[in-house]
């Protein structure tokens, strides 16, 4: 197989992983990165298909990881399901999930690693097993990034109030401030939300699907007045895609936004660069507020 086609197969790997919504799926892309990975070295096809393979790889592991830790089952919850006509509660298997023991405890490893560690290994400055060689006591479990202050005060300046937070925590509304915010357990899209709205909703899948999709109804029913959506710039994807489409602007940033840990240190950049969309009325106050931080796109009038 050539390098050519090893590659267009880790492009369509890359764009399905975006897509993944189920730990099923991401395993099958992960299979998929871990056989190119090695056909790229035994046919010694050069770093960059290694170094892609391996990217995609370390990538698929970190979103298993993160939805292997969403899941109650991960948490040592209650989530079952049935079998035939019983209906005994039956807990779901690593089996059932098409996973070993191995592949779940390397993919939850992976997504507890910082974005500085998580590049090194893409970059193969580090291995994987080195990698995620990590010792609890040297682990505070925090996996959480906040958006730096400059880009919620831009918000506030464009929308005049940040009334509701749906995807946020305790700690991530000390800076965000908004009037009314629910966290990972009220679960956001279940709640109500009102007037002006922030957000930098999860990443994973199937979470930025369900948040995407959310936003773009609750503007289009006018449940909402306003909103800010700060999101990886996949434009390759479906719920991207979606929100473009009723967004009044987008600001793509320049470079990537360091994100701040929760005692307000930088935490490193995401892998990927970000945007922010804009769904109102007052475009010409999001340009001004945003114009800094990158190029913005608006849509004229007749486009709505």
């Amino acid at each position: 197989m050539s390098n050519d086609s090893v590659l267009a197969k880790l492009d369509i790997a890359k764009t399905a992983l975006l897509e993944a919504k189920t730990i099923q799926e991401t395993k099958k892309i992960l299979d998929v990165a871990i056989a190119a990975e090695i056909l790229a070295k035994r046919q010694k096809m050069g770093e960059e298909a290694i170094n892609y393979a391996t990217s995609i790889k370390v990538e698929a592991l970190r979103q298993l990881g993160f939805m292997l830790k969403e899941t109650e089952r991960a948490k040592g919850g209650e989530q079952y399901h049935t079998t035939g006509n019983s209906e005994e509660p039956v807990l779901p298997t690593l089996s059932d999930l098409g996973l070993d023991k191995k592949t779940s405890k390397l993919a939850q490893d992976v997504a507890s690693l910082s974005e500085e560690k998580l590049e090194k290994v893409k970059q193969g400055v580090i291995s994987l097993s080195k990698a995620t060689n990590v010792h609890v006591s040297n682990n505070s479990g925090e996996n959480e990034w906040y958006t730096p202050g400059e880009y919620i005060e831009a918000a506030l300046k464009t929308m005049g109030s940040i009334d509701c937070d749906p995807a946020s925590s305790d700690k991530a509304n000390k800076i965000i401030q908004a009037k009314k915010y629910f966290t990972k357990e009220q679960d956001g899209l279940k709640q109500k939300w009102e007037g002006n709205v922030w957000m930098n909703p999860p990443y994973s899948q199937p979470l930025i699907d369900n948040f995407s999709e959310a936003i773009t109804k609750k503007f289009i029913k006018h449940e909402i007045d306003q909103a800010c959506i700060l999101v990886n710039n996949a434009t390759e994807t479906n719920w991207f895609q979606r929100m473009l489409v009723v967004a009044s602007c987008v600001c793509f940033i320049k470079g990537r936004i360091k994100f701040i840990d929760p005692d307000g240190n930088p935490n490193g950049a995401p892998l990927q660069g970000q945007a922010i969309l804009y769904f109102g009325s007052n475009k010409e106050n999001f340009y001004s507020n945003f114009k800094s931080f990158g190029i913005i796109l608006w849509k004229k009038p007749e486009e709505k």
